[in-house]
């Protein structure tokens, strides 16, 4: 919704390609409005000011002798379109709207757009009057279809449609299309970006051709960060990449090509030969310019490179660190603060914003005078001053507050203190037993009654209690400290918050509602445990904060209950599952779509030779009771990067009721008579309703084992 910045950005990056001699100048979807606009798409004004800010761009000289796709949202009729438009010498050519709209995981596009349906022909579309008489252009073809220059032709295939089943690009390239511009919105998740550059390499590999794409990199104002990696691709080999995390806010990928290249592979393709002479004809525009450059031997060509991949380690080091840049700068705050508690989550959070601190100290000696100009402002520099050290940057905006309790450890505390001068930040070391103490003192002249621990015989009641208030004081003390902290040392703003609970603690709900975990923001809310423990290790070699190392190793501990010479408190013990566990389950619940039955037969798959089909049980019950009776946690749960194809997100990723009967009574019984017939055991079970009819085919256990058998039901087993 920024369409000042978003202006800026188009017209500087249409000049740098035109400086790099580019035909050809793509952008990611939906530029000048922004991908995450949501709801704000339904707004009139939301498309009126796209037009407003096209107009701008037209009438200048930046489409002059150069074919730009901007990305727009545009109502034709009654309707709501996703498009790219086609700009070139001051005109729009065509008006290309996206077919087929993604609505799964955390896009919602059905909600705002409609699809295009009508793949036969063009139709004419009538301009809004302003831009009409501004161009001296009435109307523009709109619709599916292709541009044919005199030595070339170009598409678009925008983002999802990549995907389909029946992706455009193939009778595309059966009609002579050598070019497609992909114009995408897509954010980032681990380990993702190889499925998206197998697709890309797929497109052109078998057909050829020379495939396009731009993304959007950075917050674009929620959840997603949006993963760049923008590339070139001809003939099924990537030319030019670029960058996937950056601070940068304009980045312009450019590679010169030789489209003989494309007619001489496709030539020699007997099949695709003759497909392309029984294809279906699709609708043209015609644009009578050549667009290619004659033979030039001062031109080099792009040549194939190695595609470079991050690994996972700096995937969570470098997407959450330059989320948590971009949402600094633009939120207006002046730092952040964090509750550090030397445990593996907080310190993990610490080391992405020390990543981040990095990040910006590089890319200001590299030359970036907005980075530049941003740092100076959040980290209040006095004139001629900016930050050359990322530890005395840190200093400047971090903050990180060990609140210890009679139940922390000597050695949790040392460890926050030593990692927090690793990174830099400016740490305070706060003992919350006097708050402690006076809550309980209200509630015993309240009641008459005083809480004790379990260790001390108390009862469940009153542990999970006693924790909870520990819990919750740490969050009403860091929200304090991030609103006061900055007035008392003098500085401008505010401060936000940042939580540190992992994707897994959130599945199993184990977190206290409105404890630490309640934050502004949350770094590694998708990230497991896991991933995160190999992501400590890693950085403590390659981002020089080595405690890192001794964090990791130590068992993860809430430390709220009173450590014994025969009782400690550990996260593994009090959950009654590991984290490598509650990993298994999240895929399976999410990912693979498994409900308790499900997810039984599949575990008894993957774990049958080391545990029996009722202690299978046993755990997959466990796990749904804890889901279910804390699912209503999530929908307070700190917006939190989105990194994971689990996360139990429930604002848009995860979209679930949290009012369950956990006992789970129809499927837990389903369970215990699979345990039964795998056992041997012979126990009738009388199931209210009508049972599942099987059909001819039985898939099993979602396992890909398929039967033929029109008869016997169980043949595929």
């Amino acid at each position: 919704m920024d369409f000042d910045c978003n202006l800026k950005h188009i017209k500087e990056s249409i000049t740098r390609a035109k400086e790099a001699g580019a035909g050809i100048r793509l952008g990611p979807e939906l530029e000048i409005t922004g991908y995450g606009c949501e709801d704000h798409f339904l707004e009139l004004d939301t498309v009126n000011h796209a037009w407003e800010c096209l107009k701008e761009i037209l009438l200048g000289d930046w489409t002059y002798g150069i074919l730009c796709s901007i990305g727009m949202p545009v109502i034709k009729g009654s309707e709501r379109y996703n498009c790219q438009v086609f700009c070139f010498n001051r005109k729009i050519v065509m008006i290309r709207p996206k077919m087929w709209l993604a609505n799964d995981g955390n896009y919602r596009e059905l909600r705002w757009f409609t699809t295009w349906k009508q793949k036969d022909r063009f139709v004419e579309f009538q301009l809004p009057h302003e831009i009409s008489e501004a161009l001296s252009q009435t109307t523009v073809p709109f619709g599916y279809g292709y541009i044919q220059f005199l030595d070339t032709a170009v598409a678009a295939e925008i983002c999802e449609e990549l995907f389909a089943p029946n992706p455009p690009h193939t009778e595309l390239a059966l009609n002579g299309v050598e070019v497609f511009l992909n114009a995408s919105g897509s954010h980032h998740q681990l380990r993702k970006l190889d499925l998206r550059l197998r697709a890309f390499i797929g497109a052109t590999h078998t057909r050829g051709g020379v495939y396009m794409y731009s993304n959007h990199q950075g917050c674009d104002g929620s959840r997603l960060y949006y993963d760049g990696c923008s590339c070139v691709v001809v003939n099924g080999e990537v030319v030019a990449q670029g960058s996937q995390f950056s601070l940068k806010d304009v980045e312009v990928v450019v590679a010169k090509v030789d489209l003989d290249a494309v007619a001489s592979l496709r030539g020699s393709i007997s099949s695709f030969q003759e497909q392309a002479s029984c294809k279906t004809n699709v609708s043209s525009v015609a644009v009578p310019y050549n667009i290619c450059q004659p033979f030039n031997l001062k031109m080099l060509l792009s040549s194939p490179q190695k595609i470079m991949y991050h690994s996972p380690e700096e995937e969570i080091a470098f997407g959450p660190g330059c989320w948590l840049w971009d949402y600094l700068r633009r939120s207006g705050a002046s730092g952040f603060l964090l509750p550090l508690s030397g445990g593996a989550d907080s310190s993990s959070v610490s080391a992405i914003v020390g990543c981040m601190c990095q990040l910006v100290v590089k890319e200001i000696a590299n030359g970036d005078e907005q980075v530049k100009s941003d740092a100076i402002r959040i980290g209040n520099y006095t004139v001629g001053e900016f930050p050359t050290d990322s530890k005395e940057f840190a200093k400047r905006i971090f903050y990180t507050v060990y609140m210890g309790s009679e139940n922390s450890s000597e050695a949790t505390k040392m460890r926050a203190k030593v990692l927090a001068d690793e990174i830099g930040s400016w740490h305070l070391d706060v003992c919350i037993d006097g708050v402690v103490s006076s809550l309980l003192s209200l509630f015993q002249t309240l009641t008459g009654k005083r809480p004790r621990y379990k260790v001390d015989g108390g009862s469940n009641v009153e542990n999970l209690g006693l924790q909870n208030i520990q819990a919750r004081i740490r969050m009403v003390l860091a929200f304090m400290l991030a609103s006061l902290l900055p007035w008392v040392h003098n500085k401008k703003g505010f401060y936000l918050v940042l939580g540190s609970s992992n994707v897994d603690e959130a599945l199993r709900g184990y977190l206290t509602k409105y404890d630490c975990s309640a934050a502004d923001i949350n770094p590694i809310g998708s990230i497991s445990k896991q991933d995160l423990r190999t992501f400590l290790r890693w950085a403590a070699n390659h981002l020089g904060f080595s405690s890192l190392a001794e964090i990791e190793a130590a068992p993860p501990t809430a430390e709220l209950e009173p450590i014994r010479s025969n009782y400690s408190q550990l996260d593994e013990v009090d959950m009654g599952m590991t984290y490598e566990e509650l990993s298994v389950y999240g895929r399976l619940r999410k990912v693979f779509r498994c409900g308790p039955v499900s997810m039984f037969k599949n575990l008894c798959y993957k774990w049958g030779a080391t545990l029996s089909p009722t202690e299978v049980a046993d755990k997959v019950k466990h796990f749904f009771k804890y889901y279910s009776i804390n699912r209503h946690k999530m929908t307070v749960l700190t917006p939190s990067y989105h990194a994971e194809s689990y996360s139990p997100e429930d604002n848009r990723f995860d979209l679930r009721q949290f009012l369950y009967n956990a006992r789970w009574p129809y499927q837990f019984r389903k369970i215990d008579k699979l345990v039964h017939e795998l056992n041997g055991d012979k126990v009738a079970f009388k199931e209210p309703g009508n049972l599942e009819k099987l059909s001819g085919t039985a898939s099993v256990a979602g396992m890909g084992v398929v039967a033929a058998a029109a008869g016997d039901p169980k043949a595929g087993l």
